[in-house]
């Protein structure tokens, strides 16, 4: 196979949605990837946080392997026994009652809405600035930048934008009409930016006082990819709904909301999805939940980005170029003075992935079997 070929055909028969890295890869192991040529790099993207437990984990392969060999679909007309064991460990970890599948982070927004509307029969919503929730007409409603939202306003749902990370300020928009707030614990595609301690919290009380749901999107942040299940357990407080995806799957294309007992309203044709739950996607589930808990994953995740985090840090006192550091676990974000995407392309010449989400932010989500020496080496690609 050529690259160049296969850049030309991408041209001519997929939709020019994304900016791609001029890179075929082709293959991939624990924390490493292989291009087309067979040169290897080091993934601090992990699919955009989805390869939490690493490519082709073991556990995860093997759950799939062998549920190819009984099922691959049936659709939800009728009950698997493996979409029950998903959903039975997915509340089992996250402290939530029930749990609805479906495909993709933006997908369980939509059911996180509607959830929220059919509940407390109003339709406004409270999100942050700089907010990503996904790109379906309901998500974009909750997303903040107006790059995504422009050509699609004149559809969207109700909602107001606060500050991040300021209570007060959602106090201010509450009204009659306001069913929840949404916000991510910590916000990824805007740059990894983290709240204030005790943040969610504060937020929770509101929510409390004024009788308001509170959803919380834990697309990017779950799966231990912070160093917790879930990032809102780094605060000890309980939200009303959460939406996953991303990291549940290790890989394999799955979502889910999932809410407590008292507001998981939905009855049969309130909302529903062909694929949603399937056989395939409940066995990645549970394969990356098995990874997680037989290799102590999440603690490794805690450490090694703090161990990350603190190797950054050390290097932004010897660079000029690096203007801050932040994250949790390994979920860490750089704000620079120079144009990042000139730095993908640097470090991805030297043998890494990073990613830019914009010109002057760098977003690091590897998977967390990533080593540290080749955290050291990827903190040296950056610094070179």
């Amino acid at each position: 196979m050529d690259k160049m070929d296969i850049f030309e055909r991408e041209t001519k028969y997929i939709f020019h949605t994304y900016d791609r890295q001029p890179v075929v890869i082709t293959k991939g192991k624990g924390s490493k990837v292989w291009d087309i040529n067979g040169k290897e790099y080091i993934d601090c993207v992990g699919g955009i946080a989805v390869c939490g437990v690493g490519h082709r984990n073991p556990f995860v392969v093997k759950r799939i392997k062998d549920q190819l060999d009984r099922l691959m679909h049936i659709s939800n007309l009728y009950y698997t026994d493996i979409s029950v064991d998903a959903a039975e460990k997915i509340a089992e970890i996250s402290g939530m009652d029930k749990v609805f599948f479906c495909n993709s982070g933006t997908e369980a927004i939509e059911a996180a809405l509607k959830l929220a509307i059919k509940h407390t029969s109003k339709n406004k919503f409270i999100a942050m600035k700089n907010a990503f929730h996904g790109r379906t007409i309901g998500a974009l409603s909750v997303t903040y930048k107006e790059k995504f939202k422009k050509p699609f306003e004149s559809f969207l749902t109700d909602a107001c934008f606060v500050n991040y990370g300021d209570v007060s300020k959602i106090e201010e928009e509450i009204d009659e009409d306001t069913a929840a707030i949404i916000l991510e614990p910590i916000q990824g595609e805007s740059g990894v930016i983290v709240p204030p301690d005790g943040y969610l919290r504060a937020v929770r009380e509101v929510c409390d006082k004024n009788d308001l749901l509170l959803i919380v999107d834990e697309v990017q942040t779950g799966f231990g990819r912070t160093g917790r299940w879930f990032a809102f357990q780094h605060e000890g407080i309980m939200p009303d709904i959460i939406t996953m995806a991303k990291g549940m799957g290790g890989g394999f294309p799955v979502g889910a909301m999932a809410a407590k007992n008292d507001v998981a309203d939905f009855e049969p044709g309130d909302h529903g999805t062909t694929f949603g739950g399937n056989p395939l996607a409940c066995s990645a589930v549970l394969g990356v939940i098995e990874a997680i808990n037989k290799d102590n994953l999440i603690e490794k995740s805690e450490k090694d980005g703090r161990y990350f985090k603190e190797k950054l840090i050390k290097l932004k006192k010897d660079v000029d170029f690096i203007d801050d550091v932040r994250g949790k676990g390994m979920m860490i974000g750089l704000s620079l003075n120079k144009d990042a995407n000139a730095l993908v392309s640097s470090v991805l010449n030297k043998g890494a992935l990073i990613n830019a989400t914009s010109d002057k932010i760098i977003r690091l989500v590897p998977p967390f079997v990533i080593t540290r020496d080749e955290i050291d080496r990827v903190v040296s690609y950056i610094a070179d």
